[in-house]
């Protein structure tokens, strides 16, 4: 399996070849139209990342025999559904450390940040501090 750095490098070598930003948000929304649609039954409030404009339901489960975490996302908007599923690309099927560990470098790299609108970058970073709360209590669990 790659590592979460590895992920992150491919991420980074697949929107390096885009030079036109609208190819980036493309292959984001390409990316985000490839996410599997979330379990209806956590399309629920309990679900919800609050802090988002969009939409966004995150779930995640925690397999104590392999020690891994894993995250299934959705949301009602195509761009933040690119995000979610490069984060969960990046995080998803990890240990607790190795979430809360991460240096999510590829954001930057990418040149998501100064790319997205405030509402867009706060939302993203709710949906990276949800998932890594989801690590802390699993963690706990372990």
């Amino acid at each position: 399996m790659m590592s979460i750095n590895e992920v992150q490098e491919d991420i980074v070598a697949s929107f390096a070849e885009l030079e036109d930003w609208m190819d980036k948000y493309q292959l984001l929304i390409d990316m985000g139209n490839d996410l599997k649609p979330l379990d209806e039954q956590y399309k629920k409030p309990q679900y919800l990342i609050e802090g988002c404009q969009s939409r966004v339901w995150l779930y995640a489960r925690y397999e104590k025999e392999s020690g891994l975490v894993f995250y299934e996302a959705e949301s009602d908007t195509v761009i933040v559904k690119g995000l979610v599923c490069l984060l969960l690309k990046v995080l998803s099927g990890r240990t607790p450390d190795e979430i809360l560990n991460a240096d999510l470098f590829f954001i930057e790299r990418i040149g998501l940040k100064e790319h997205l609108s405030p509402t867009r970058s706060n939302g993203l970073l709710s949906m990276i501090k949800q998932i890594r709360s989801y690590a802390q209590v699993f963690k706990l669990q372990a």
